[in-house]
This record gives structure tokens, sequence and C-alpha cells, in this order.
């Protein structure tokens, strides 16, 4: 199986998220395979995409949740709300999240339990700056975000975990790493998440990358059996990008069943 998840950020609207969605469903249509599919519009827009991709092959993510329950916390949303809209999957700890809006280890480790206990999937974001992959640290930075965003986590047998792993220095950048360096990291990534999650099963896990992923390089990372799927970010609401990287995941299922 692979995963392509669409992170619109703060790009589009209602009415455009509505019309993005369509396109991606229209898309998706003829296909004899086709990869798992979460679409991650703004949180005004959850409900009327929901809508849309209602009794469709297409999942409802959302791109950040809260950390505590309930309470006092303005403007922030809550895993309670998110179900109530039909949210599936969630971002967490996010790069953007992480250096713009102050997000801790400690925070996503809430984040990731508190979207487990509410019976949704989180996409748990990884990776090192430009100065990390410098200095030879990347494998040093994933290995101490992947210790806290799992820190006190107890996995039930039916419950799956995504990691999306995006080197910093490649979002919004137009330089992808190699896929071949992806690929070592995403090895690395799976070695490292039994160690931290003993008892956890291979099904339970699948690692994606993202950074500066578009319709001409996806299918160089699709193809690789440790690359699992992709977190799209820009590309994914341009739609004729988005439906190239979607036919990309489809070709690679076809190739695997011929």
């Amino acid at each position: 199986m692979k995963t392509i998840v669409g992170n619109w950020k703060m790009n589009v609207g209602t009415r455009e998220s509505v019309a993005l969605a369509r396109g991606v469903l229209l898309a998706l249509r003829g296909k004899k395979r086709l990869p798992e599919v979460a679409l991650c519009p703004p949180f005004t827009a959850l409900g009327e995409v929901r809508k849309v991709v209602a009794r469709s092959h297409a999942s409802l993510g959302a791109q950040n949740v809260a950390a505590e329950e309930q309470g006092a916390f303005t403007g922030e949303i809550s895993t309670r709300m998110l179900v109530e809209l039909g949210v599936t999957h969630v971002i967490v700890g996010h790069s953007e999240r992480r250096h713009l809006f102050g997000e801790t280890d400690a925070s996503v480790n809430q984040k990731v339990i508190r979207t487990l206990s509410a019976g949704m999937v989180p996409i748990v974001c990884v990776g090192e700056g430009a100065a990390d992959r410098a200095d030879g640290k990347e494998r040093d930075v994933v290995a101490a975000q992947l210790r806290g965003a799992l820190a006190d986590l107890h996995l039930r047998h039916k419950e799956r975990i995504l990691f999306a792993y995006e080197p910093v220095w490649a979002i919004g950048s137009g330089t992808s790493d190699t896929p071949a360096d992806a690929v070592a990291m995403h090895a690395w990534i799976r070695s490292l998440v039994p160690e931290l999650l003993p008892g956890i099963k291979p099904e339970q896990v699948a690692v994606l990358y993202g950074g500066s992923i578009d319709g001409s390089n996806a299918y160089l990372f699709l193809r690789e059996d440790e690359v699992d799927g992709l977190l799209v970010g820009g590309a994914s609401v341009k739609l004729s990008e988005f439906t190239k990287i979607l036919d990309a995941a489809a070709d690679v299922l076809d190739a695997r069943a011929a």
C-alpha cells in the first residue's frame, strides 16, 4: 500500500477546498489500484470537504490538533471536535508548527497520545535542518524527535502511526532529498520505532517522505519499497501536480501487482 497525504496548509479557503477535493476524487476514478489518500484542508473547510469525500476512497485529515482535550484554550481544536467532523488522520509536529509556533517534543507527544485515544491516525513529522545535515547530525535529531513523540506511548494492536520524514531544508525549497538518502533514513526510522514501541507490528507503521515533492519526482520516491507514501505540501493544492502524484502511486501499485 502507498499513502498520499495532501497538506493544503493555509493556502485555500472553503470554496477552493471543495473544488480541490472534487478534483482529487475525479483524478482517482478509473484506476485499478488506488493509494490510501488523506486530504488535510484548513480547519474552516473540514465540514464542507467532509461532504465531498464521504463514502469515497479519500479520508479527511486535519493539519493540527490541541494537546489538551478541552478547556480555556482560545483558538485551539480538540480531538473530539475533529472526530465530530469525520476526521480520521491528524498531522502532528510539522516543522512549521515546531519552528513558527514553538511546538516541543513534549507537546507533540501529548498530541500523538490524544489523537490515538480518539481513534484517529497521527501523521508524526520528523526531520532535520540544513545545519544538522551539514554536521552529520540528522539521525541524532530525528531520533530525539521520535523518542519525544513516542514517550509513554502504548500502542494497541489495531492502532496505526504514520511517520513523515521531512528534511526541513527541503520543505518549500524546490529541492528534495535524494531517493537514496530518503530510503536510508526511512529504513533507519523503521528499525528504531520497535525499540521505542516494543511489540509494534510492521503493519502498524508506515514511513512517508515529504519535502518539495511534485509530479516530476513523486514516482522516484514511490517506487522505493522503504517509502510507504508521501506527505505533499505545495503541490497538493495544484490539482494538475497532485493528479500526477496520484497517478505515480497508482502506477507503482499496478507494477507491483503485475
